[in-house]
């Protein structure tokens, strides 16, 4: 598998730079945000395959960094993981489309198996779609893109990964 980018927001600059360098020992890129301002600018400037985003953040809440990144680049995937999130928050989550859920503290390993999934993921999603539009089936490659989100949004309800 090829390298993917992650970025990383998180208002706890010592945990998140921390947490950059550990992943960068694994071979996966990533970068770092300290609020969500400063997240939606990384992500229309590098367009990470990846973003681990806390809840709890001055000025922008996680939530509404997850709206508008998966309303503007719905194939990012997001992780998010946070210390202070409540069962509402994941359900809220999981509808706007984040790909799991996580609390502090995780362990390293299990972070990096869930954000490999996740990118996998986004790599099976593309591939399917693009095999689709170089056949000339645009329209069935829309409809599995569409087809997938409500899947998803489904599987978030019920509580499911």
């Amino acid at each position: 598998m090829k390298a993917f980018k992650v970025l990383l927001v998180d208002d706890e600059e010592d945990f998140v730079t921390g947490l950059s360098e550990r992943m960068k020992l694994h071979d996966v890129g990533s970068e770092v945000a300290l609020d969500g301002e400063q997240a939606l600018k990384k992500v229309e400037e590098q367009n990470p395959d990846i973003v681990v985003l806390d809840l709890k953040m001055p000025g922008m809440h996680g939530l509404v960094v997850l709206d508008k990144v998966k309303k503007a680049h719905p194939d990012i995937q997001v992780v998010i993981l946070t210390a202070h999130g409540s069962d509402k928050d994941e359900e809220e989550a999981k509808r706007l489309g984040a790909f799991a859920f996580l609390r502090k503290p995780v362990a390293l390993e299990q972070l990096m198996e869930v954000v490999t999934k996740a990118y996998r993921k986004k790599v099976e999603l593309r591939m399917m779609a693009s095999a689709l539009a170089e056949g000339g089936d645009i329209d069935s490659a829309l409809e599995i893109m569409e087809e997938t989100k409500k899947k998803e949004k489904s599987r978030a309800r019920k509580g499911e990964k």
